[in-house]
């Protein structure tokens, strides 16, 4: 009859909000649940510039309709959609180190440490330049609270 210790480790599962955040997910989508403002993912990569994507060359990913340039861009989104989905949802990374959801210009993108980073202007980019290690480390810390707080 000891029961008390599954007890315990159900209520802690159930309190934890490690399982409750898990399922949630914060993107900047459009109305019609399209990411980067129908931009292409791979050609900030491949082109090193913006590129608008075409309804046909579409896929999905968590969640979020991505779309592509070409047939090549989509199979390379396909292959590997964690190397090139944007980081923090697709909102300002300036913005979530400071706390907040903030729109974008996809002319203000980078790419640090291997992900694309999105920023509301250039000179929100350069402001985030100016203490890259810094600001990355402190949207990585604010990001799954804007998760828990706004996500769905």
């Amino acid at each position: 009859m000891n029961r008390s210790p599954h007890l315990l480790l159900w209520l802690f599962l159930l309190s934890s909000p490690i399982s409750l955040a898990a399922d949630k997910s914060l993107l900047n989508l459009d109305k019609e649940g399209v990411a980067i403002q129908g931009f292409d993912p791979v050609a900030f990569f491949v082109l090193q510039a913006p590129l608008k994507g075409k309804a046909e060359f579409t896929s999905e990913h968590h969640g979020a309709k991505y779309r592509f340039h070409s047939a090549k861009n989509k199979a390379a989104f396909d292959s590997d959609p964690a190397k090139y989905e944007p980081r923090f949802g697709g909102y300002c990374a300036f913005g979530v180190s400071k706390g907040k959801l903030v729109d974008i210009d996809v002319n203000a993108f980078q790419i640090v440490e291997g992900r694309l980073l999105l920023q509301y202007s250039p000179s929100v980019r350069d402001q985030f330049n100016q203490d890259v290690a810094g600001n990355l480390k402190k949207a990585e810390t604010q990001w799954p609270t804007l998760v828990e707080k706004k996500g769905k």
